[in-house]
């Protein structure tokens, strides 16, 4: 056994360990990363041969937590690992959009990354070590990569940027960004801000590459310790030159044509280009017609050339557009008549119809993950369902695409929701797309905005969102950033980035680069051109709905807190949580109660006023203290033969002695009173030792006159 190991210090002192040639020697590259006691272990392994017809990069990446590394058991009934949690598919998401540009363009064998927590801390976020695993776990494989890679958390807390800072410090950061990057550029990012400027953003991109190339240092450090500087030779594509370039000088005039022409319907912008493939075909013999894919790849080649070239040299987009230019916008808002609040946003021809409801305590989440774990009173759940591109797919249910583009449209609004007591509900925001081209997670964010606002959420101020992207000619130097962009604009493109904010400053943003050497000054030019169209869209927003409504719609639950303090939290309760039941019986109420700190909080849920009215009124004669001297009515509870029980209060009963119903000397009590019957009774005293309350019913009652 072999074992070698490489150390990082990073800026603070702390160290990171990668070791390799201990666990996991049959996978093809495996390496485990330590920092603090938190272990991830990364195996790789890759298929020797790609499969028939295959033009892509077929990888998978997974990351999962095993309960074990801290000590945990899982939840459920089988109690063992299951589905992966949604922030075990974020960060598998976090790590794949890392990897994947990085595989040579013509390498299509399958390979799978797995990553592991073996070995977990509750104040160290396994996240920002997890691309460094798996990217190790390659380095010392023999598979072609054009890495190494590595991924860093950055953090703006007090003012000063941290790398990797603890999650205890992360709670009180204004920016929180995932940056991944190679030794030369940066490859991928995601993040939440607190409405921090351009400035900032390129600020913290600086310090984490910084960071990022000693890491990468480090594993080319190892890939020569462990003797894998030559990687495993490969043949994926069989390419006939000849008839590419036969292709070429048939249809890229005619599809750079079409482009230029500003096509704005995706449908027949695809049919018209379609048809030159279609024409083309047709002057084909029998047996060059055989080829079916390589026709199809090499068309798709060509039609990207076609396409980047048009928009470099014309300054112009596929359906006409400016560079800057953002497509028409309309929305709607209350389209729902019975959800709390609905909008519909649409730009070009991307669309989201989005809800909100507005719940108690009883529906936040429940978070029992390994390192994380708690409540979640904001959900935000994205739909992306085949009709909205005109397509035909199975539905088979949540996917990592919908649960990527959700999160980062839940991160975008975060910051704008009321918190503490100005917020008493659990939100939970739905979007389903219905059409699709370009940008849906940002439709998301915008049609979110104004949902929450129908509903009458008082939000900070509203937030939108636009899709950036990026044609690049290495060989010229020629660029273009476009604002706003089309799902063709995406693919054919070299950058998504998506930037999300309020009018003063951005709350999220993510972006995936797929080309090298993306500089400072086309970033900062991106996020520039991205405020310009943010503010646009913002002022489009504005024109539905500017502001939250006054109050809730009729049929919103309202929920009403009040606090008692934590001893009669069993009182309001009951025995058997019978008076708490009965109380929303009769009022038809929804009563949550909390204990937080010395007191118990209380949430009434009710659409009725009145409803709510009378469930306070019950708590606080609860939780009212009796004194002496009071009146009180009273309901007969219990008779015995020395007397009667009263409930004067509810769960407060007291004794009316037979001596004190009645002036007149009485044989028994049940000549006068019976069980059920109300009174008034005063309460003449307490018992200092046992609490117990001392009724009268007679000092109510005029005192007959004395015979002379």
């Amino acid at each position: 056994m072999q074992v070698v190991t490489k150390k990082i210090e990073l800026s603070d002192g702390r160290i990171i360990t990668i070791e390799t040639g201990k666990l996991a020697k049959q996978a093809d590259g495996a390496a485990v990363v330590k920092m603090g006691d938190t272990m991830l272990l990364a195996t790789v392994v890759a298929k020797k041969d790609a499969a028939e017809n295959v033009d892509f990069m077929p990888l998978s990446v997974d990351y999962q937590e095993k309960y074990a590394a801290l000590g945990k058991f899982p939840g459920g009934f089988f109690k063992r690992e299951a589905r992966p949690s949604e922030y075990e598919i974020l960060v598998s998401r976090l790590v794949d959009r890392a990897l994947r540009p990085l595989f040579p363009s013509d390498y299509h064998a399958e390979v799978q990354v797995l990553i592991t927590l073996i070995s977990g801390d509750k104040n160290t976020a396994p996240d920002a070590l997890a691309a460094l695993a798996a990217s190790s776990a390659i380095a010392v494989s023999d598979i072609p990569f054009n890495g190494p890679i590595s991924e860093v958390r950055v953090a703006k807390i007090n003012g000063e940027f941290t790398v990797n800072p603890t999650i205890t410090d992360l709670a009180n950061a204004d920016l929180d960004l995932m940056i991944a990057a190679t030794f030369d550029n940066i490859m991928m990012v995601e993040g939440e801000m607190k409405e921090v400027q351009e400035e900032d953003m390129i600020e913290a991109f600086k310090v984490a590459h910084d960071a990022i190339k000693i890491q990468c240092k480090a594993q080319l450090e190892l890939t020569e310790m462990v003797g894998k500087t030559v990687k495993r030779e490969y043949c994926h594509e069989n390419n006939n030159f000849e008839f590419k370039e036969k292709m070429r000088l048939a249809v890229y005039d005619k599809l750079y044509a079409i482009a230029k022409q500003g096509i704005a319907d995706k449908h027949l912008r695809s049919e018209t280009f379609e048809a030159v493939k279609t024409e083309f075909v047709d002057t084909l013999t029998d047996e060059e017609k055989e080829q079916k894919f390589q026709i199809s790849r090499y068309f798709h080649d060509i039609h990207k050339d076609a396409v980047r070239e048009m928009i470099l040299n014309e300054r112009s987009r596929l359906d006409g557009r400016k560079l800057n230019e953002i497509r028409p916008i309309w929305g709607e808002v209350d389209y729902l008549p019975s959800a709390h609040g609905s909008a519909i946003f649409t730009r070009g021809e991307t669309q989201s119809l989005t809800t909100v409801t507005l719940g108690t305590k009883l529906d936040e989440q429940m978070i029992d993950g390994v390192i994380f774990e708690g409540k979640n009173k904001f959900l935000l759940h994205y739909n992306f369902p085949s009709f909205s591109t005109g397509e035909v797919k199975m539905n088979r249910g949540t996917g990592r695409r919908e649960v990527g583009h959700g999160n980062l449209a839940m991160r975008a609004l975060k910051f704008t929701l009321p918190l503490g007591e100005e917020n008493p509900y659990t939100i939970r925001i739905v979007s389903d797309i219905l059409e699709s081209n370009g940008s849906s997670s940002m439709a998301t964010v915008c049609a979110g905005t104004l949902a929450l606002m129908d509903a009458g959420v008082k939000i900070k101020k509203p937030v939108s969102g636009i899709a950036m992207g990026l044609i690049t000619d290495t060989t010229t130097g020629k660029y273009a950033v476009l604002s706003d962009i089309l799902g063709d604009e995406d693919h054919l493109g070299d950058m998504d980035f998506k930037v999300t904010g309020t009018k003063d400053g951005i709350t999220a943003c993510q972006m995936d680069i797929k080309v090298d050497g993306l500089s400072h000054q086309v970033l900062a030019e991106a996020l520039t051109q991205a405020k310009e169209g943010r503010l646009h869209i913002l002022g489009e927003m504005t024109k539905v709905i500017s502001e939250p409504r006054e109050d809730y719609k009729p049929h919103v639950p309202r929920i009403v807190q009040m606090s008692i303090p934590k001893e009669f939290i069993g009182a309001v309760i009951g025995p058997g949580g019978k008076i708490i039941q009965e109380m929303q019986r009769e009022t038809g109420a929804v009563i949550v109660i909390e204990e937080v700190g010395e007191f118990g909080i209380i949430d009434i849920v009710a659409v009725d006023k009145a409803c709510t009215d009378a469930v306070i009124a019950k708590i606080k004669a609860i939780t009212a203290i009796p004194e002496i001297d009071a009146i009180y009515d009273g309901v007969v509870k219990n008779i015995q033969p020395f007397g009667a029980f009263v409930e004067i209060m509810p769960g407060k009963d007291g004794l009316l002695h037979i001596s004190e119903v009645d002036w007149t000397r009485l044989e028994n009590v049940e000549s006068v009173l019976k069980v059920g019957d109300k009174i008034l009774v005063k309460l003449i005293e307490i018992d200092k030792k046992t609490g117990k309350l001392k009724l009268s019913r007679k000092v109510l009652l005029p005192r007959p006159e004395r015979n002379q």
